[in-house]
């Protein structure tokens, strides 16, 4: 089982971008993928997740209206689209499959077992 994110980067206050994060090694479409955050000297922070079939998706409230997640099952990917960028979403991003087998997604730590190595996103003033 294998996460790998990428796309993060550094980028102005008001940007966007798109961090993708590519599975192999299990049956992607039946597990929940998530995002989690984490800047330094702070607790990590999910931030999306998107249930298996794509159906059912949600978002923290700190990301509400700027952040979307999608998955393309056939490419055994999650995206993250990001946009209107500000400082404090500076922290690496972490993709996460979520452990049970469920229509609908969790923000709950424990529930996910298999992390990705982490992108870092840096948004200056």
């Amino acid at each position: 089982v294998q996460l790998q994110a990428s796309g993060g980067g550094l980028v102005q206050a008001g940007g966007s971008l798109r961090l993708s994060c590519a599975a192999s090694g299990f049956s992607f479409n039946w597990h929940n993928i998530a995002w989690f955050r984490q800047a330094p000297g702070k607790e990590r922070e999910w931030v999306s997740c998107i249930s298996g079939s794509g159906g059912t998706s949600t978002n923290s409230d700190s990301v509400k209206g700027r952040f979307t997640i999608s998955r393309d099952n056939a490419k055994s990917t999650v995206y993250l689209q990001m946009n209107s960028l500000k400082p404090e979403d500076t922290a690496v991003y972490y993709c996460a499959r979520e452990r049970r087998l469920s229509p609908f997604c969790t923000s709950d730590y424990g529930a996910y077992d298999r992390w990705g190595q982490g992108t870092q996103v840096t948004v200056s003033s």
